[in-house]
């Protein structure tokens, strides 16, 4: 499999976003902007306790409101729904028992919000209160009451794996240790709440549904599905949308609820989540336990790896299946491990379920481990840069567990970063309180195995010419900010050869474009990339064709160079494009072609339970260094700088993956800083962007990104994914700059300021023991 050479011949510093103008004016038509002329106003009525049997639910003096026009409630959809057709155990409302604090009862749809709230004060709702879980530890207790009865020991999914022989490796290593990490759960923290717009066609029975979503596609299946009604009667079209993260790649309840409400008000419903809501509805990454055991020679070469994960999973399943296998598989790819073995349990809890989040299972594992590796390094005297390349792979290979790597940049990410943040002139020689750290990961370039087998292609494009000489590309992929349909536009131009304005994308309307599977695992770009590059390919050959009959010469002697076609070197006669495209519409009209791209069966992971989850076509590969100041006295940590170099391929547009590396490094440092999602009681005590501590601009350090093109033999002209890998590095590299500052190591992620109080009194507490009782001896 080879895509054609990519010339360069767009600028290779990058280009803009073909959307960008659109979204720095103000021109971009979010959910929430959209023409709302006649929509009814809904709103959801929650439950107010965390677990517990629906006794009674009485909506008819709400119903009996004046400007009232729909209520439903969980008895209205019978049916289940779910992102994995092995995991649909949720309701779009409750039906007879409430799992969370703040899950949907019931809604309703009147003509203004004001209405609106009144009738959900007039609902009457009496329920019978059961014991509730709050942490994995108590929900796994004995005798406890289950969450869902087909789940014993309310264990959502549990993965045992070994790899290798890992008695051997440890017996092997001059150094073993063990310890365990906690990581808090966090929220991805959009900005655009979540929202759509849901149009129901009584007469026709058609659903247009608009909405924030990332997964167009499984939006369409899942309205289809609980709603009852054929595929072909449900059109889904997605506007802008102001970020996602993960947050996104499930079907949600609001979006569902909204549509059963515009079926039952016969015409259109607006949905708009308040941001207490939208952090509710949040499918956010876990809180994690992580206990990890690693085996070391005094070399520096790792032995043996045994990993336990324990993930509070909240009410429902979710992608929960998915989370807990990322998090064990991806403990590979990343170095040569001899041996590896992973235990995963996912736990239902009672609390607001959660999902993906963008390095999807893979964020707290790696943290862990690049932790643990580093503590070790430091114990044995090594430095941690020496480690890691004593474990580098050499691809082509395939992991332990059958994951197939065929680029691999890291060497080269960590001489960059060595380099350019003067790591070997700096380390211990920094001023007190300021250290370094540095840590790497890795991130597939999408999932090599659908979720749902269809049989069709992983990724579909068509593109369409006119008179006009303008190539439409159509594409089902979903641009929620990664700047996906630029990279469509480049690798259309530069298949092409033809002017980057001369290409228009349209996305995302499941009545005008093919079907594509969504925005998740990193896909777009290497598949929706390759499948861009086959229909621009196919199409090339058609002007191929009527330039050659124009100049009355074979195909094969057809030459082009930008937007001429000649014959030969020596031309004597040339076509301009608009000559070109007017010869190949003789007789023939518009021309549509399509391209496409499946990941072959070698690629889709081994045969091992879970062996899918975590198979990639390409790895993209990071080194960050992050260096910090931490005041003693408050605990409060700065960071100063970071270098952070991405293996990503060949770059695309090189502008656009500087600045997801930016993202990804800042969305990191959110995470080990101060991101944390706590509950009381079920309830979450911070959903506002008041109260929900996030990094701003004042705390932003500057980030110097390098990128590291390795050209992947499968990627669209070498690439690979450019948004998550760099994301898992920075919490390590921070919490290993930190011991480098000041001598404590952390185990708990965010590293908030009272945290590292706590370990410095703690640290000198444990002085203090130690100078008594050598006092005593």
């Amino acid at each position: 499999m080879s895509g054609p050479a990519f010339q360069g011949g767009l600028d290779r510093a990058g280009v803009p976003l073909v959307d960008g103008i659109d979204k720095v004016t103000g021109r971009a038509r979010y959910t929430a902007d959209l023409d709302h002329t006649g929509a009814l106003v809904a709103r959801i009525l929650r439950s107010p306790i965390s677990h517990g049997d629906i006794v009674r639910l009485d909506v008819s003096k709400a119903l009996a409101l004046d400007g009232v026009a729909a209520i439903v409630t969980g008895q209205d959809c019978a049916i289940t729904y779910g992102v994995l057709p092995i995991a649909m155990n949720e309701y779009p409302m409750a039906r007879d028992r409430v799992r969370y604090r703040g899950e949907p009862v019931a809604a309703v749809a009147a003509v203004d919000a004001e209405t609106a709230r009144q009738a959900l004060d007039l609902i009457e709702l009496e329920l019978r209160e059961l014991p509730a879980y709050y942490e994995s530890e108590a929900a796994r207790a004995p005798d406890v009451w289950l969450l869902h009865d087909n789940k014993p020991g309310n264990i959502e999914r549990e993965v045992h794996n070994e790899f290798g022989d890992l008695a051997a490796g440890f017996e092997a290593a001059d150094l073993i240790r063990i310890h365990t990490h906690h990581c808090a759960e966090v929220n991805h923290a959009q900005i655009e709440p979540h929202a759509c717009l849901m149009d129901y066609d009584p007469v026709t029975g058609r659903l247009t549904a608009q909405s924030v979503s990332q997964v167009g596609y499984y939006l369409h299946l899942m309205l289809a599905r609980c709603l009852e009604i054929d595929p072909s009667r449900v059109r889904v079209i997605k506007p802008f949308v102001g970020g996602g993260f993960g947050a996104r790649v499930e079907v949600l309840n609001f979006e569902v609820i909204a549509a059963l409400l515009a079926r039952k008000a016969g015409g259109r419903v607006s949905m708009r989540l308040s941001r207490e809501e939208t952090f509710i509805t949040h499918r956010a990454r876990p809180q994690t336990d992580i206990t990890l055991t690693i085996g070391m020679r005094r070399d520096g070469r790792l032995t043996a790896c045994s990993c336990e994960v324990v993930q509070r999973g909240g009410a429902y399943a979710g992608y929960g299946i998915v989370t807990i296998l990322y998090a064990g598989a991806l403990l590979q790819g990343l170095y040569d491990i001899p041996a590896v073995k992973y235990d995963g349990y996912r736990v239902y809890t009672n609390l607001p379920p959660c999902g993906a989040m963008r390095g999807h299972g893979s964020v707290d594992v790696r943290h862990a481990f690049e932790n643990l590796v580093d503590r070790m390094a430091r114990e044995l005297g090594l430095d941690p840069f020496a480690v890691r390349r004593a474990n580098l792979l050499a691809a082509p290979t395939r992991t332990l567990n059958d994951l197939m790597v065929n680029s691999y940049g890291l060497a080269e990410c960590l001489d960059k970063v060595e380099r350019a943040s003067g790591w070997h002139e700096r380390i211990g020689r920094l001023p007190p309180g300021k250290g370094l750290g540095m840590a790497c990961s890795h991130y597939v370039s999408g999932s090599a195995k659908p979720i749902h087998f269809t049989g069709e292609p992983h990724a579909v494009v068509a593109l369409r010419l006119d008179f006009d000489g303008g190539i439409t590309a159509l594409t089902g992929a979903a641009d929620i900010g990664q700047g996906s349909s630029t990279v469509v536009a480049i690798t259309v131009a530069e298949t092409l050869g033809v002017a980057l304005n001369r290409v228009r994308v349209i996305s995302g309307d499941s009545a005008v474009t093919p079907k594509d599977n969504g925005a998740y695992s990193s896909r777009i770009t290497f598949m929706v990339g390759n499948a861009a590059i086959d229909a621009a390919t196919k199409l090339k050959q058609i002007l191929i064709a009527a330039a050659a009959r124009k100049l009355e010469a074979a195909p094969e002697q057809i030459e082009c160079a930008g937007e001429s076609f000649f014959i030969g070197s020596g031309a004597q006669a040339a076509l301009g494009f608009a000559e070109v495209v007017k010869a190949a519409l003789v007789d023939e009209g518009a021309i549509t072609v399509k391209g496409t791209f499946t990941c072959p069966p070698e690629s889709q992971g081994g045969k091992h339970r879970g062996g899918a989850v975590g198979s990639t076509m390409g790895f993209s590969y990071a080194a960050q260094v992050v260096e910090v100041s931490v005041d003693d006295a408050t605990g409060l940590i700065t960071v100063d700088k970071v270098w952070a170099a991405l293996d990503c391929g060949r770059a695309i547009n090189p502008l656009a993956v500087v600045g997801q590396v930016q993202g990804a490094v800042w969305m990191g440092m959110g995470q080990a800083m101060c991101e944390e999602t706590r509950y009381l009681d079920g309830l979450p005590a911070h959903a506002s962007f008041l109260e929900y501590r996030m990094p701003t601009m004042i705390e932003s350090p500057p980030i110097e990104v390098a990128i590291v093109e390795s050209v992947d033999p499968f990627g669209p002209f070498g690439a690979k994914e450019a948004s998550e890998a760099a994301l898992a590095g920075f919490p390590p590299a921070m919490v290993n700059a930190v011991a480098n500052a000041i001598g404590i190591d952390l185990d708990d992620l965010p590293a908030t300021p009272d945290r590292v109080v706590e370990a410095l009194a703690r640290r000198r507490r444990e002085a203090k023991r130690a100078v008594a009782a050598r006092a005593v001896s």
